[in-house]
């Protein structure tokens, strides 16, 4: 499934990483939510990334719209991007919210259509 089909669309995410936690394995404390969509598999063969924006406070579970997917050019590993519906931000506040963790890849943000 090519995980720009959920741009525009409503999401159901289980947050697994709430803002404030310690990552499991590396040294970073997620400053966003951070978690997946239940039953839907990524590129990766895992279950598909997001992180949630535009939320101050940490969550077990969200229902927002995507507004768009950062799409790893180094790894199969898209990250949705989750907000509360009716919020928006611009390329560049995502990239700085994201900025955490996806510092270490080659990335594009995708809006929908082609990237």
């Amino acid at each position: 499934m090519d995980s720009r089909e959920f741009i525009g669309k409503i999401v159901e995410i289980d947050i697994d990483r709430p803002m404030g936690t310690r990552h499991p394995e590396h040294d970073l404390i997620y400053p966003v939510n951070y978690g997946l969509v239940p039953g839907v598999s990524g590129l990766d063969g895992e279950e598909l990334d997001a992180y949630l924006l535009g939320v101050d406070r940490p969550v077990d579970r969200f229902r927002g719209r995507c507004i768009a997917v950062i799409r790893r050019l180094d790894d199969a590993d898209d990250k949705l991007v989750v907000v509360p519906d009716g919020v928006h931000f611009t390329d560049k506040q995502i990239r700085d919210l994201t900025e955490f963790q996806e510092r270490y890849h080659k990335s594009c943000i995708s809006r929908g259509g082609h990237t």
